[in-house]
């Protein structure tokens, strides 16, 4: 894989830090800057807004810049977004800033997967998309309990201008690594009617199915992830020290699965897809029924990482795939398609959990899983055809 690669998942890996460790630093941020801890908490939903809103308009609106302009003006305004978090006394600015960052972070996820695309093969979309998710999963894995570390050490802002100091070193490899063959690749099709005709291909069947397949498996998968600290501790009985654990458990599965699904989904999806997803549903209604069993809980934690990242991801290769006559919006189908699930899915679990027990979450995750795989076992032959030579042209 080209180095090129490893430097847009150094960035991938900063902002998936700063989306994700959000989660651990409510209540200080509450306390700080006055506010009630459900106010606060707005802060996470006003960033995955700005993730679904971005994707699209960014990339619409940058299409006609070189890849690296787009990448690194995207970079910029994340860190300056975390400059001004760090140091503002104002809940409002604060919350302005997040979902400046989430659009700016969309916008480089969108540019970034058609980038990627465009450095290696045609049929090796799945093994980059690899290479840029791993920067999140390295996130779940690291950054964010270092994240929450430093918070409970230095304060909530330290995170902030943690945040800020990784996306220097991201914006440098950006400047010197990602080179003219990738910006011709991001400014093949501009004009007017490239974008009419770009945007025409959200009516293709094979695109609309294989975003929605990847929308309800991440709904289920964020579902679980964002609810899993009141299952490991009341459900199983754990004590509180135990969810940083179980986290960077399902941290580690989703690395194991992302690695693995990118170096099988571009020449076998039908086996990742057709036995994994069938796997990922009987696994959250596993979880669900022997969540009180600490060691087994922990097991399957680890095990659906594994899973839900291996389906997860190639559902989102798919989309690159099927998007291949959209190479400077598909990205942004593919990234559109990921945060529909991370938003919408912690929010039915929301629900879920107030109106039943902590496992409402991964009883959601089990019926979004179980709608997505009745819709995937008739589609597997349009969203991953036997004839690659087909994917490839799309």
């Amino acid at each position: 894989m080209p180095f090129a690669l490893y430097l847009l998942a150094l960035a991938v890996f900063a902002m998936g830090t700063s989306e994700f460790m959000l989660a651990g630093l409510v209540p200080d941020i509450a306390t700080s800057l006055d506010v009630s801890v459900g106010t606060a908490g707005l802060l996470t939903s006003a960033f995955a807004v700005g993730m679904i809103v971005g994707a699209p308009v960014m990339a619409a609106f940058a299409r006609r810049w070189p890849a690296r302009t787009a990448l690194l003006g995207c970079v910029v305004v994340f860190a300056l977004c975390h400059v001004v978090a760090a140091t503002t006394p104002s809940f409002s600015v604060l919350f302005a800033t997040r979902v400046v960052a989430a659009v700016a972070n969309a916008g480089f996820l969108a540019v970034a997967l058609s980038t990627a695309t465009g450095l290696v093969a045609p049929d090796q979309k799945g093994r980059a998309l690899a290479v840029l998710l791993s920067g999140t999963t390295i996130a779940a894995v690291a950054g964010v309990p270092a994240g929450a570390l430093l918070g409970t050490a230095m304060g909530w802002r330290s995170t902030f201008w943690a945040v800020a100091l990784l996306c220097v070193p991201a914006a440098a490899g950006i400047l010197t690594g990602i080179r003219t063959r990738t910006e011709q690749s991001w400014e093949g099709a501009d004009g007017e009617a490239s974008l009419t005709f770009e945007l025409a291909q959200l009516r293709a069947p094979r695109l609309l199915v294989a975003m929605l397949l990847g929308a309800l498996i991440n709904g289920g998968t964020f579902a679980v992830f964002t609810f899993l600290a009141p299952v490991v501790t009341e459900t199983a009985g754990l004590d509180e020290v135990w969810v940083p654990l179980a986290l960077v458990l399902f941290g580690i599965g989703s690395f194991v699965g992302v690695t693995t699904a990118g170096r099988l989904s571009d020449r076998h999806p039908r086996l990742i897809l057709g036995v994994g997803s069938p796997l990922l549903f009987l696994g959250w209604l596993a979880l669900a029924l022997v969540a009180t069993h600490p060691v087994l809980l922990l097991i399957l934690v680890i095990v659906q990482g594994v899973l839900a990242f291996a389906v997860g991801s190639s559902l989102i290769a798919r989309v690159l795939y099927a998007a291949s006559e959209a190479p400077t919006m598909g990205g942004s189908y593919a990234t559109a398609a990921l945060n529909i699930g991370a938003a919408a899915g912690p929010a039915i679990g929301a629900v879920a959990l107030s109106g039943s027990s902590d496992l409402g979450p991964v009883w959601v995750a089990s019926v979004l899983t179980g709608v997505a795989l009745l819709m995937l076992l008739p589609s597997l032959g349009l969203i991953a055809p036997r004839n690659r030579s087909v994917e490839v042209v799309g």
